[in-house]
């Protein structure tokens, strides 16, 4: 026999069926609403951001770089002889003259050979005055030769004389006229020769002098040379300026032209800065240039483009600028030093503050640009151009007068919308 179920039971169930689908039609679009819904917006202090407003008008291309102050001329003081190092006089950093003795070295053969050789011109002028005086003597005796020959001849011409005048007489026989004669010619003969015997021992002395005398001027110029090599034991700076470095140490044997110290004139400087690579392309000779040395009031200095190194070192290139002017109070070599090439003037160009993230030249970037009441930024893409050491070219993305972020956003890669408290 059926049982007839109740009808209220059938509706109950239906209405359960109803409410379970509402709630789960519910819950579906409450999970799909919430989906749709943008994230908050970060917030950031204003304290905490650096802007900048970009502006139209004239930009200042620039390369910025670091370098130092290096002396225009350096003196490298070289050791002349060979020695060791027996005292050093003066330290790095001491105001030095051309006389000052900056190393003092020791060599005993040096000193040695300069007495030895000092021994011989005194030992060669001793003989030349023996030789002198041997000359003198020789030649006093052949003029006394010469003289005894002379006075023969003069009394064969008289007897001569008076030989012929008896001879015509009648007095005096054919034969002792002919001795007479043969006397007289012989004599004269005689004298001649003496004569030239006083003239070819004039001529011998002269020489025998002359060469003892070219021998003592050579001993004397190697004693020169020696005294002089004394002297270099004693290392001088050679020129006016400032002890940069003495680089050998007592004890320390050296040989000719090892680099003993350097010396450089502290009042003729110039900056040496180290400019990447990448920018050199843009710098030439004659650039104007403005160095800080970072030492207080009126520490900025201008000058110009001396010098481009040829060669590229660790990614830097050197560049050489010349300073104008008086220098800045407390400059010195290997000063550390902050310089700004001028590249160029760009006229009527959109232009803004180089951004912390990115902004190099020629690139794509995007930035945070503040609405007009500066409480909300939203991301916006952004082409540069030109970039100079502060400040960056704007093409397109940015119109005069727009504010952006010029700080670091790197933490918000991933929203578009920033909130400034």
């Amino acid at each position: 026999m059926d049982v007839k179920r109740p009808a209220h039971k059938n509706r109950r169930r239906m209405r359960l069926a109803a409410y379970a689908t509402l709630c789960v039609l519910a819950v579906a679009l409450i999970t799909y609403g919430l989906s749709r819904l943008k994230p908050a917006a970060p917030s950031v202090e204003r304290g905490v951001i650096v802007t900048d407003t970009v502006k139209r008008g004239q930009m200042l291309l620039q390369v910025h770089g670091m370098g130092t102050l290096v002396p225009e001329e350096v003196r490298q003081i070289a050791a002349p002889v060979e020695g060791r190092v027996e005292q050093i006089f003066v330290k790095a950093g001491t105001e030095v003259s051309a006389g000052t003795v900056l190393v003092e070295l020791g060599n005993p053969t040096i000193r040695q050979q300069a007495v030895d050789v000092e021994y011989q011109v005194k030992s060669a002028e001793a003989d030349l005055n023996n030789l002198r005086a041997r000359l003198d003597s020789d030649r006093m005796a052949q003029q006394a030769a010469t003289a005894q020959v002379e006075s023969e001849y003069n009394q064969a011409k008289i007897q001569l004389d008076t030989d012929e005048q008896l001879g015509k007489e009648g007095l005096v026989p054919l034969l002792t006229l002919r001795i007479s004669r043969v006397r007289v010619q012989q004599l004269a003969n005689r004298l001649e020769i003496e004569k030239k015997r006083v003239l070819t021992a004039k001529q011998s002395a002269d020489a025998q002098v002359a060469a003892q005398q070219t021998h003592i001027e050579q001993l004397r110029a190697q004693l020169r040379l020696n005294q002089e090599n004394v002297a270099s034991l004693q290392v001088r700076a050679g020129t006016n300026g400032v002890l940069q470095e003495v680089t050998v140490v007592v004890g320390q044997q050296i040989t000719p032209g090892t680099n003993i110290a350097r010396v450089a004139d502290p009042s003729s400087l110039k900056a040496a800065l180290q400019i990447p690579e990448t920018q050199i392309k843009d710098i030439a000779l004659g650039q104007s240039a403005t160095v800080d040395t970072r030492s207080g009031g009126g520490s900025v200095v201008q000058g110009r483009v001396q010098r481009i190194d040829p060669a590229a070192r660790n990614g830097t290139v050197i560049v050489d600028v010349q300073l104008q002017g008086a220098l800045p109070q407390g400059a010195r070599p290997d000063l550390s030093v902050d310089g700004t090439i001028e590249l160029a003037r760009l006229d009527n160009v959109l232009y803004v503050g180089r951004p912390a993230s990115g902004g190099g030249a020629q690139s794509n970037i995007t930035l945070f640009k503040l609405d007009a009441d500066g409480h909300t930024a939203v991301r916006v893409p952004v082409k540069l151009g030109r970039a100079s050491v502060s400040t960056v070219e704007v093409l397109d993305g940015l119109r005069e007068g727009d504010t952006v972020i010029l700080s670091d956003t790197s933490q918000w890669d991933g929203v578009d919308r920033l909130r400034i408290d």
